[in-house]
């Protein structure tokens, strides 16, 4: 037993390392994809990588995980990132930091910022079109998200809930305040205080919005019952075409239901 634990761990430390390059900056890639390999950490990062105009993006953890950012690497996952052409990544991941300096110094690693904003995805999603040579693609694709945003805060506006008064999970205050809702207060990614279940009974909170993937929020409810509590993710559930569109589509439509 105590060969195979040396053999295997000797396999590992030989594909960190195989995975170290000089850190060279990043070179733009041709319009073609077809010969390249794109890697994600997580489907939210192949969300992004998504509407920056890239297909067929493979990711790391899977999709169907509460919480994707706990998984942990394998073997092969290692091997996947040092055979990809770019391997996209958000660096809260617990794979980066067991996957250390020997891959993110690797030039063909990108670490993005990683909220649903529009200015964030934004930003983002222009330097890996940038990077890809996908910046036709990216512009058309951005323009789809942002409709989306556009079109939820007009509706908000329709039924007289702009401005509406919130109590935002941390991880969802993003598209809460680009739909011109008041993010009142947060809480988590911890269990809800003493202090924030006194603040939620003495306000007139209107959507209680939480995490699903690390959901904390429920025990507001006792002291707010007015509230409407809303569950967002961030997480696509599937890697495909308009994934982080769809996200924030059904955020948005969580909140008339």
């Amino acid at each position: 037993m105590k060969k195979i634990c040396v053999v295997f761990a000797a396999g590992l430390l030989l594909l960190l390392v195989g995975c170290k390059k000089s850190g060279a900056k990043v070179e733009s890639v041709p319009s073609s994809q077809s010969a390249l390999k794109f890697l994600a950490s997580t489907s939210w990062t192949a969300g992004f990588m998504d509407i920056a105009g890239v297909d067929e993006v493979e990711i790391i953890a899977p999709a169907s995980l509460r919480h994707p950012p706990e998984y942990e690497v394998t073997v092969s996952d290692i091997q996947k990132i040092n055979d990809s052409s770019y391997f996209v990544y958000a660096g809260f991941e617990r794979m980066m930091k067991t996957l250390g300096d020997a891959v993110t110094a690797d030039s063909k690693m990108i670490k993005i910022k990683c909220d649903n904003s529009i200015q964030t995805v934004s930003s983002e999603v222009k330097k890996l079109a940038e990077i890809f040579g996908t910046q036709d693609e990216c512009k058309k694709r951005l323009e789809e998200y942002c409709s989306v945003v556009e079109q939820g805060k007009n509706r908000l506006a329709k039924e007289g809930l702009s401005g509406a008064k919130v109590f935002c999970n941390k991880n969802q205050i993003y598209l809460a305040k680009d739909l011109g809702l008041e993010v009142a207060q947060t809480f988590g990614p911890g269990e809800v205080t003493s202090e924030q279940i006194a603040f939620a009974k003495e306000q007139d909170f209107v959507f209680i919005i939480d995490n699903v993937h690390n959901p904390v929020g429920s025990p507001l409810l006792e002291v707010a019952p007015d509230a409407k509590y809303v569950v967002w993710r961030n997480f696509p559930e599937a890697v495909e075409r308009g994934s982080l569109k769809k996200v924030i589509g059904n955020n948005i439509d969580f909140l008339f239901k």
